[in-house]
This record gives C-alpha cells, structure tokens and sequence, in this order.
C-alpha cells in the first residue's frame, strides 16, 4: 500500500494563523501532532504536542525536572496567556530549533513510512505531491492509521 492510500485528511494550520485558534483545533480534535503549513501549502513543521506544551514549562524545569514539584498548580503561565497575540510560526520559534517535517510523497510505501517515523520519533507524516517546483500536502498518515494497516484492518 502507498502513502496515497493511507493518507487521510488531516486539520493543517498556515504559520501566519493564530496560536491560539492552532492550539483549540489541536485540543479539540485531540490530534497527535501539529501539521503547519507555509503560504503555498508546504509542509513547514510537525510538531508532537508533548512538544507544543515546552512554552508554559519554565526553563529551569526542564534543566532540572525535580523543581517540577516545587511548583504549585497556579504558579506556571496559562497557554492562553502565553500565546495571546502570537502567530504559529512565532510559537513554534518558542520552541527552539525548528525540526524539519517528515514528510513522504505519494509513492512511499507503508514500511518507509513506519520506518521514517520511528527514525524520527514522530506520530505523523504529511503527504505531498510534487511537480517540478509546486508542492501540495495531499494529506497526512497517523501513526495509528499505519498501525492498522500492519494489523490488516485497513
């Protein structure tokens, strides 16, 4: 099976669009990672949410994991607060350096892709068509979806 039978439709956001609709349509739909898209369409960045929620965790908790405790349930930034008037691309800056997306053209097969996401340590590939210099993200392959497809129920 190719990439093309595999990809699904998935909810993209554009780098220029608003952080904090990026972060409900995230939460709403309970997706495994933030596919961003540039202007004309590109894959920009998949970014896994455990990732997305490293602007409301102090840097010196990250450093030092044992400060955590020491917290108490008020005492970090709210995310709304923190990505009030931000765009995406501003908040995924927040997050170091920008990781290249995975992503695969149509032709790929199930065990290049499964093989690319365990190299990558990534839920989700974006899917792109290309022609010469025009690129278009078709769609994007959950890793649960490839699951299933290992499992035959696809």
């Amino acid at each position: 099976m190719r990439a093309s039978d595999l990809a699904e439709p998935y909810p993209m956001v554009g780098t220029d669009d608003d952080a904090m609709e990026a972060a409900r349509l995230f939460a709403e739909h309970q997706l495994p990672a933030l596919l961003v898209v540039d202007r004309d369409g590109r894959p920009y960045a998949i970014v896994p949410g455990s990732q997305l929620l490293r602007v409301i965790v102090p840097e010196f908790v990250l450093r030092e994991p044992s400060l955590a405790r020491s917290l108490r349930e008020g005492d970090g930034e709210r995310l709304s607060d923190v990505l009030e008037g931000m765009t995406v691309a501003e908040w995924l800056s927040g997050q170091g350096q920008r990781e290249l997306p995975t992503v695969v053209g149509v032709s790929a097969s199930a065990i290049e892709i499964a093989a690319l996401m365990v190299r990558t340590h990534t839920p989700l590939v974006a899917v792109v068509e290309a022609n010469g210099d025009w690129t278009r993200t078709i769609g994007a392959i959950r890793a649960a979806r490839l699951m299933e497809h290992f499992l035959g129920r696809s």
